[in-house]
């Protein structure tokens, strides 16, 4: 069985034996690493994808040997078949394995000896019969019956389901949910998959459908893509949408022209989608989202209430406040922590520079002069952080002061549910809660946020309002302060030391569609006039290369590009091809690792680019001791690529303050190459330096609010290459994507009619 050359290939060499032991099994994608018993007693190592195979199993393989650097000779399998034991000593073998639960090898042989070859068949058509060997009740004989048969129905699900290219994880999961009603399910109406079964979206059931007959004007195919519709909505940040727009965009995608209004009043029926009478069309949401937003703006009236204190009183407090930590607050400053102590739900708004940070360094000193309890949290690791630091109290994520547990919000453990350990029925203990960054708060988290806070607790929002709105769907910061039904404070005045940044003053000037000056004469806010694609890639090149380090005190690593757009020459996904190439080019010491048309490569700045709250992460001392673990890694979660383990078929990712996280290969979807990200991806994030590449791109893009957002990004410097003249047009731009969100309204309705 040796190989005939190191490190060479051979074919077609064929093998039959019992599968000792599954050494390895990545479920997603059923890699598999197992030892594989030889008719003439030797011990194969065998690699290779198999859909569902258990220990003790006989199987025929073909394939050849390789020769691994590290962990030396394997046969990599090609083709296989599991072939049903036909002797004595196989059957007893299988049944001894442990792939029958409560079969050990000793009863094995029992049943062997007392059926002989007959054994099987005895199994699958008279398992009463099992009972008359000793230890066997006739209740284990049931169960033992149900398992060999369950065993024979995944293989043939397995197989039956892999012509349609789903993977082994997910095969197993429908397996599991129809049972014997698999194939009636996916003959009849596959788009049940996409409502039943998460991971099986309605591209894949639309691409079943097809494969097994279905007509694109099926009334199941209708409705699945109106779901489908508004699930790719949420993804781009709508709660809801108009109903013209969803009909003619479903239409689109479907290309169908009839039926649609019909499907989607079905769905109305059925309560899975929500009417709600808007000014100028019928706001279409599902069902999820449609009380998300009802129940946040119940649990917000609730909270608003007003605290009568009297205001000389008061007044006089802060006056002492002030003097005994030597501060001078301003007028909104001063403003703000009054109206803060006055009421049960309060906004702080402001751009760079006016003094948030102070403010609420006052608010938190003022309560804690009261002798209350107060608790800080920001939406990301780096937001929490730098709260703390500015701060000096202690400041953690959402996710983690409400305790994200495993998202098990179903029986298929959806990674995209959150599910919080705290809420009503055990909700945080604070007088007060400080919320940070809270235009990058979405629906979902500001639901799950008021779930856990009780009526009598102060809930204070911070955030600049005219940042871009959250990635995830909703507008809530935004919605807040235009329902003008709570108190809102906001702060306008550039205080000293601020006014020294251009990057601060130009900041400002934007958002006011003001022109700036770009004549590089300030120290922190420069425009490099390029015309041309490659030397605009060039110039961004050498900046994080060999320029900016030095000059902003920090790595490479650290520097960060952002760009309005995903396509594009100057765009994240070519940006991120080109920059990996010069910033992190091909070693021997760096392996890598290919996933659809992106090379993953140790040393790669990397992002999470959807929410995933069952991966695992730990925090190791020098000495590889865990120091801390926890779950969830989110969108926007920026790290570096520690080690590429071909073996194992994992990726780890180190992501802020050591979290070390490990990605098996079927997941690497959920992460791309970060040396480039859009600004939209960068909210709540803070860089040494930002550069951006601004030529020319849709007007729906380059507008004031994405430039903002860009620049209030940078801590030292901002360097902006490209067209001086597409700046300015971004200045005068004020039209912003629409964004659907309901909030606003909801909140009004109920203030206004005391429910």
């Amino acid at each position: 069985m040796r190989p005939p050359g190191e490190g060479e290939d051979t074919l077609d060499e064929q093998f039959e034996g019992y599968v000792e032991k599954i050494i390895f099994r990545n479920a997603e994608n059923g890699y598999t690493v197992l030892s594989l018993s030889t008719e003439k007693d030797e011990e194969l190592t065998c690699v290779g994808n198999f859909t569902f195979i258990g220990e003790g199993e006989f199987l025929h393989v073909s394939g050849g040997f390789t020769s691994h650097p590290v962990y030396g000779e394997q046969f990599q399998v090609r083709a296989y078949e599991v072939r049903e034991p036909e002797n004595m000593i196989a059957m007893e073998r299988y049944l001894g394995s442990g792939a029958i639960r409560g079969i050990g090898p000793a009863l094995a042989a029992r049943i062997v000896a007392k059926f002989k070859e007959d054994t099987f068949r005895i199994m699958d058509e008279e398992p009463e019969r099992l009972a008359q060997v000793k230890g066997i009740s006739e209740k284990m004989a049931r169960d033992f019956a149900v398992q060999f048969e369950e065993k024979r129905g995944m293989r043939s699900a397995m197989v039956f389901l892999q012509q349609y290219g789903i993977s082994t994880g997910l095969a197993v999961k429908i397996y599991q949910k129809y049972g014997d009603r698999m194939n009636e399910v996916i003959q009849q109406n596959p788009y049940q998959l996409a409502e039943d079964i998460r991971g099986v979206g309605f591209k894949i059931a639309d691409d079943i459908a097809a494969k097994v007959g279905i007509g694109a004007d099926s009334g199941y195919r209708l409705r699945a893509g109106i779901l489908y519709m508004l699930s790719q909505a949420a993804g781009n940040g709508h709660v809801y949408l108009p109903q013209k727009e969803l009909l003619y965009q479903t239409g689109f995608v479907l290309g169908v022209a009839e039926g649609l209004e019909e499907a989607l009043d079905d769905l109305r029926l059925e309560r899975k989608v929500i009417f709600v009478p808007g000014e100028d069309d019928t706001k279409v949401y599902t069902a999820s989202y449609y009380y998300l937003e009802l129940n946040t703006a119940r649990m917000l009236i609730d909270l608003n209430v007003s605290y009568d204190l009297p205001q000389q009183a008061l007044a006089a407090k802060l006056a002492r406040l002030q003097q005994n930590l030597k501060l001078e607050l301003e007028e909104h400053q001063a403003q703000a922590v009054l109206t803060a102590a006055r009421s049960g739900v309060f906004l702080l708004t402001g751009g760079p520079g006016t003094g948030k940070t102070t403010t609420i360094n006052a608010i938190i000193n003022f309560f804690e002069s009261e002798g209350m309890e107060i608790l800080l949290a920001a939406p990301t690791g780096r937001a929490a952080k730098r709260m703390k630091e500015t701060t000096g109290h202690e400041s953690s994520t959402i996710h983690r002061l409400l305790e994200l547990s495993r998202g098990i919000g179903d029986e298929d453990g959806d990674s995209q549910t959150a599910r919080f350990e705290r809420n009503e029925s055990n909700p945080l203990e604070t007088d007060v809660l400080i919320i940070d960054e809270m235009s990058m708060v979405d629906i979902s988290l500001m639901h799950a946020l008021l779930r856990a806070v009780t009526v009598g607790t102060r809930v204070i929002f911070v955030g600049d309002v005219n940042q871009l709105p959250s990635v995830g769907p909703g507008n809530v910061l935004r919605d807040m302060i235009r329902s003008d039904v709570f108190p809102v404070v906001r702060l306008t005045k550039i205080f000293r030391q601020a006014s020294e940044s251009d990057i601060i003053v130009n900041a400002h000037k934007i958002n006011a569609g003001e022109p700036i000056r770009l004549d590089n004469k300030s120290r922190d806010f420069f425009m490099l006039k390029r015309d041309d694609v490659n030397v605009i890639t060039g110039v961004l090149i050498a900046l994080i290369r060999d320029k900016l380090p030095k000059y902003v005190e920090a790595t490479p690593y650290d520097i960060q590009v952002l760009t309005p757009m995903r396509k594009g020459e100057l765009g994240v996904e070519r940006l991120n091809q080109v920059l990996q190439q010069y910033l992190n080019p091909p070693s021997p010491d760096r392996k890598e690792k290919e996933f659809r048309q992106t090379i993953f490569r140790e040393g790669d700045k990397v992002m999470q680019i959807r929410n995933n709250y069952q991966l695992t992460w730990e925090v190791k001392n020098r000495y590889g001791i865990t120091v801390d673990a926890g779950e969830g890694v989110f969108n926007g979660d920026t790290g570096i690529i520690r080690q590429i383990n071909t073996f194992a078929e994992e990726m780890t990712v180190e992501f802020d303050e050591g979290r070390m996280v490990a990605y098996p290969f079927g997941q690497l979807e959920e992460l791309e190459l970060a040396y480039a990200v859009t600004i939209h991806k960068s909210q709540g994030s803070e860089y040494p330096a930002v550069l951006l590449p601004l030529l020319t791109g849709p007007r729906m893009l380059f507008n004031r609010n994405l430039l903002y957002t860009a620049v209030t990004r940078a801590k030292r410097c901002v360097t902006i290459v490209g067209s001086d003249r597409t700046v300015q047009a971004m200045i005068e731009n004020e039209s912003e994507q629409k964004r659907y969100s309901g909030l606003m309204d909801c909140i009004r309705e109920m203030a206004q009619s005391g429910i």
